[in-house]
């Protein structure tokens, strides 16, 4: 049986909407669990900071930080597709955390893969500061 090609744009735009979600509002646990359903087991990323962090410790992080930036929005463009060979998508797109009036920007490039059911986890995330 084939499943459906997974729709990059909106693997993303969800994945952010839940994390804007979870760390500005007093949403409920299902949308932080929906936001680790969609991190690989063997997930990594490098922070703006330049920190590598593994999924567990992300997740820890995220957990601790359930509405510590209320109101935050986070908004995702300029999404283009690097690779795709059918079972690994490399991406790019800018996104902006906005709070408070503060506006935080950086260009993100991550690796997604195929889940086998025709969805998309995320493998490995590298974030760059923008000014």
């Amino acid at each position: 049986m084939s499943h459906p090609t997974p729709d990059v744009p909106a693997a993303v735009e969800s994945l952010h909407a839940d994390l804007a979600r979870w760390l500005g509002t007093a949403a409920p646990d299902e949308v932080f669990d929906r936001f680790a359903a969609a991190q690989h087991p063997a997930f990594t990323m490098v922070t703006t900071a330049g920190e590598v962090v593994a999924r567990d410790d992300l997740l820890t992080g995220l957990r601790a930080a359930h509405n510590a930036q209320p109101g935050l929005t986070i908004e995702i463009t300029d999404i283009e597709t690097v690779l795709d060979d059918g079972t690994t998508v490399v991406i790019r797109f800018l996104e902006r955390h906005l709070v408070g009036g503060i506006v935080t920007a950086r260009r993100v490039t991550a690796v997604l893969v195929t889940d086998g059911q025709g969805g998309l986890r995320w493998r490995t995330v590298h974030e760059t500061p923008l000014a």
